[in-house]
């Protein structure tokens, strides 16, 4: 009888743990900060001749602003030699604009204890930006609406490992393109306490952004700090469009940050080998940070390189691929010789589905961003079809998967609790680890564990339904939304917030173009 009470007991014990796990609770890890070495790719030889390049290009080729008065007059009262639209670079002048950047910033979030820091040895991630359709289980692919918006939104708050709640996590395009940004905006500050992305598609909607930024943090305080981390894209090769930098000029005027970010497919917008690619990325970063710099020295600043290859049968994009990540680990040398804070990689793929070639293509740049020192990685999570799709699916898997590189990040204890003596000593030989006491202390937090993936066996598995990967991601995905709570907000804020964007729309008439 004593027998078969403590087997009950035992029994009770595991239940309420079972019970313990398929409890929601809403978690927020901090940013990664990285107890481990990266991979330097690069030999010093090697970086110094792309450097050396880099600074020819400049002079010699030059860059194009095109359609900006505006710059092409600072640029030439900086000391550049200007010619149409066309601007080069005295060697060094670049670089040493450079140097009033930040190495590191603090990103503010409405909720302080969401605040990220960016740059040095941290990592801050971010969902997937800019995809004009959707996927799920349910709908299938289809184009994206402001209802699926708002989900991707409150699916990135719930998300543990998810650092940051992104931008454009997909573009809706059932609201009017010149009102978007107003509700894109409006759903990151209301829906979400984490840091959040500005509009970059004109410089109006830029200013828009940062008034209501100044609604939700305060005028004074948005000068002073940083409360937008905003992506300007540049139209490689060597070209820096009106639109870009003209939102580039905004965000730098009030002290927001930009990540200056190369848009290349190796192969069609670069060279195909990696050193080529490596220094026209590199020419072009310092030319987009020097002149964020002239607008306003000290304005934050991220070195972007968005860098894929190219499949020269079909002319697709190609991701996950060894070249990809060379690339990455090279960009990331020349980001830490600047002084600046790096932002590449993500959860990038080419699958329709987030089926094995996902995960592989996926896993391939998530390993590559953390041994690489990405310190933004944008895309983080739910990328598909090249970009073109936001999976629900994949979100959460991926998001899922960030937990991996939290764990990595880490490094490996030699503490005494580590060494784990007393553990060796009490089990001895033929014993077996299981209820010895370090190991009863440390099981609940010594390995990481999914929330999505199935580790069952097989007739379990068999019995709940034989599901895989992206049937439970949408279980999961259900599950969070169905948790859902909206972030405390003050309501004179969130009301003031919603008379602006009624305001704003009301002034101008819907446009779709």
């Amino acid at each position: 009888m004593a027998e078969a009470g403590r087997r009950r007991a035992r029994g009770g014990g595991g239940a309420a743990r079972r019970a313990e796990r398929g409890t929601l609770k809403i978690e927020a890890a901090k940013y990664i900060e990285r107890n481990i070495p990266l991979f330097e790719v690069l030999t010093e030889e090697a970086i110094e001749i792309i450097e050396y390049n880099a600074e020819t290009i400049l002079e010699e080729v030059g860059v194009n602003f095109v359609e900006n008065p505006t710059a092409l007059a600072r640029w030439r009262q900086a000391g550049a030699d200007v010619d149409g639209e066309r601007v080069r670079i005295p060697r060094g002048m670049a670089r040493e604009l450079c140097k009033t950047a930040p190495s590191s910033f603090v990103q503010h979030a409405r909720n302080p204890s969401r605040n990220v820091e960016i740059g040095g040895k941290t990592l801050v991630c971010a969902p997937v930006y800019g995809p004009p359709f959707v996927r799920d289980l349910d709908g299938g692919r289809r184009y994206a609406t402001m209802d699926d918006f708002e989900k991707f939104v409150k699916l990135g708050y719930m998300s543990k490992w998810l650092h940051h709640s992104g931008g454009t996590v997909c573009e809706p395009t059932d609201v009017p393109v010149n009102k978007r940004h107003l509700d894109m905006l409006l759903a990151h500050m209301t829906l979400s306490d984490k840091p959040f992305m500005g509009s970059v598609t004109d410089p109006s909607r830029a200013r828009d952004s940062v008034e209501m930024c100044e609604i939700l943090f305060g005028k004074e305080f948005v000068q002073e700090n940083t409360v937008m981390t905003s992506l300007i894209n540049i139209n490689s090769p060597l070209t820096f469009d009106e639109v870009m930098m003209g939102a580039l000029e905004v965000y730098a005027q009030n002290n927001q940050a930009c990540i200056i970010s190369p848009f290349i497919v190796g192969g069609a917008m670069a060279p195909v080998s990696v050193a080529g690619t490596l220094t026209q990325v590199l020419a072009e970063v310092l030319a987009g940070v020097a002149y964020s710099q002239l607008i306003r020295p000290g304005a934050p600043v991220i070195f972007g390189a968005f860098v894929t290859s190219i499949d020269m049968n079909s002319g697709a994009p190609t991701f996950g691929t060894p070249e990809a990540s060379q690339i990455l680990y090279g960009a990331g040398q020349l980001a830490r010789r600047l002084g600046l804070p790096f932002r590449s990689g993500g959860g990038l793929c080419g699958s329709k589905l987030p089926d094995a070639q996902a995960a592989y293509e996926t896993a391939h740049t998530h390993n590559a961003v953390l041994m690489g020192g990405v310190n933004f990685m944008l895309h983080s999570c739910g990328w598909l079809e090249g970009g073109l799709v936001s999976s629900f699916e994949k979100f959460v898997m991926d998001a899922d998967q960030l937990g991996t590189l939290h764990k990595m990040a880490q490094g490996v204890a030699s503490d005494e609790n580590a060494q784990a003596m007393d553990a060796i000593r009490e089990v001895g030989p033929g014993g077996h680890y299981l209820g010895c006491d370090h190991t009863q202390a440390n099981f609940k937090e010594a390995f990481w564990r999914s929330e999505v993936l199935d580790y069952k066996p097989f007739e379990t598995w068999e019995e709940e339904g034989a599901r895989d990967t992206q049937v439970l991601a949408g279980e999961r995905v259900k599950k969070l939304l169905d948790a859902y709570q909206k972030p405390a907000m003050d309501p004179a804020v969130e009301a003031a917030l919603h008379a602006y964007v009624a305001e704003k729309k009301a002034s101008v008439p819907d446009a779709f173009m």
